[in-house]
């Protein structure tokens, strides 16, 4: 027998999960643009998109060290890239525009979209130098966690090669809870990656909102837009309410 209030006991005293009632599977992506207050998410278009974030990441190579594609020789051979993506259900991604600079300083995706039991992926995460550690960034992914949850999801995934710490500290700061790691999950570039999963639930976004909105609250800014206090420092307070 179990005491967990969450199970719910079968013939012979086998623990079930929880019912999950009234549960409707929730829309694919689909917004053209999702906008906040440091940055607006439009639907990648290679006419739009591509020129400005090849140049935003000119130089940078090691920016695609985790991914599986990348670096790109040319603007054209970036551009073939985006647009063989941009068209896509699944991925489904966005260019990031910074409202403080006017141009396009990244790209992010909604992937592995499992409407039937409400799961949802944040990842293809690509952010140049320019934007990188900005709250434009930072609210891009919270842009994104919030949609997911408010469509309709249970549940929000990250997931990231176990060396890419930048990756990994992200999703903690977020709010992700760390599930284990895939060891030998793929070969990504000849080498093999073991891949970290984090995730979120529905049960877990309240509070998580809740420091997401404290964190990108207006007062939370000097007059020359850095952070008073920092969203783990907000998530820490909040749980010890």
């Amino acid at each position: 027998m179990t005491d967990d209030p969450h199970l719910k006991i079968g013939t012979g005293d086998r623990p079930l999960g929880r019912e999950v009632a009234d549960f409707t599977p929730p829309p694919a992506p689909g917004p053209d643009r999702i906008q906040g207050r440091f940055v607006t998410l439009e639907r990648l278009d290679p006419d739009r998109h591509a020129a400005d974030l090849f140049a935003a990441n000119a130089g940078r190579a090691e920016i695609w060290d985790y991914l599986g594609y990348g670096p790109f020789e040319g603007p054209a051979g970036y551009r073939d890239w985006q647009a063989s993506v941009a068209g896509s259900a699944d991925p489904f991604f966005y260019a990031l525009r910074s409202h403080g600079t006017g141009t396009i300083g990244g790209v992010a995706s909604f992937l592995r979209i499992d409407r039937a039991n409400g799961v949802i992926e944040i990842g293809h995460i690509q952010i140049a130098p320019v934007l990188q550690q900005t709250s434009a960034a930072s609210e891009a992914i919270m842009l994104m966690i919030r949609w997911a949850f408010e469509a309709g999801y249970r549940r929000v995934e990250w997931k990231c090669n176990d060396l890419n710490a930048p990756s990994m500290r992200a999703a903690d700061r977020f709010g992700f809870i760390y599930e284990g790691t895939f060891r030998n999950h793929m070969v990504t570039k000849g080498r093999n990656r073991d891949t970290a999963w984090w995730a979120m639930t529905d049960d877990d976004w309240p509070a998580i909102a809740a420091a997401h909105d404290a964190w990108l609250d207006p007062g939370n800014f000097d007059a020359a837009g850095r952070q008073r206090r920092s969203l783990q420092a907000i998530r820490q307070d909040l749980a010890d309410r």
